[in-house]
């Protein structure tokens, strides 16, 4: 997969992107990463990017021209699913990040300031994608997020293709608690069921804890699990569902 990504701050990737698998990842060339400086494309002799937002108020806004033809520029070389990384937008979930990694390029545009000059997304049919209700100083660390995500699911990155089929939002829902040596540690002890090498019961252990730990900090994916009519067992609490050590 190809990302490039529109930003005023290119020297800021890989970043974090660098390391793990996902650096291993951009070493191998399963993800060709490329950030362009949004300046390249600004207007004048001192590339302006930015102005005074039309209404008044606090703060600037990227102007529409040098987003245009940044935007433009870099789908005729490398036609791609263009995303504006904001605050406002769809939320990343497990489900886009799935529809994202099917497609051979991306192409992510990072705001800034006050934001982006509202006739670039109309102009361009930008899909604006957030990856939380909060505001951050620009979209670079959000465009890293989106990109970690949708990279874990392309083949090569991963050691095991299977990695990504349990863990968290897989089915809708935060991961199981997991658990490692040693089995009792400062009075804390691993639930007997998971090392009782019944995989029955380990697997039946983990969709029940899976459930209580939504019920616990996630009741919003409890909810729309309902809603969309997907069907779960009842959530058991107390005993070793919650496992103690979570």
């Amino acid at each position: 997969m190809r990302v490039d990504v529109l930003t005023l701050f290119p020297e800021v990737f890989p970043g974090p992107l660098g390391v793990g698998v996902v650096g291993r990842a951009l070493a191998a060339g399963v993800v060709r990463l490329q950030a362009h400086d949004l300046r390249n494309w600004g207007l004048g002799s001192r590339r302006q990017v930015d102005d005074a937002p039309f209404g008044g108020g606090p703060g600037m806004v990227l102007r529409p021209e040098p987003l245009f033809a940044a935007v433009r520029s870099l789908q005729a070389s490398q036609p791609a699913r263009s995303i504006l990384m904001s605050a406002g937008g769809r939320r990343l979930d497990a489900g886009l990040v799935l529809e994202l990694a099917r497609e051979e390029s991306l192409m992510l545009v990072c705001g800034r300031y006050e934001g982006v000059d509202q006739r670039v997304v109309e102009g361009l049919g930008l899909e604006e994608v957030s990856v939380g209700d909060f505001v951050l100083a620009g979209g670079e660390l959000a465009a890293m997020a989106l990109v970690e995500a949708v990279a874990r699911h392309l083949p090569g990155t991963l050691g095991d293709p299977e990695s990504t089929l349990d863990e968290s939002f897989a089915e809708g829902l935060p991961e199981y608690p997991q658990y490692t040596r040693p089995a009792v540690f400062e009075g804390l002890s691993v639930p007997s069921v998971l090392r009782s090498g019944d995989h029955a019961k380990i697997s039946a252990w983990r969709r029940r804890a899976a459930l209580e730990r939504a019920s616990r900090i996630r009741p919003d994916l409890l909810l729309k699990a309902e809603t969309t009519g997907q069907s779960r067992p009842a959530v058991q609490t107390g005993g070793e569902a919650g496992g103690g050590a979570q």
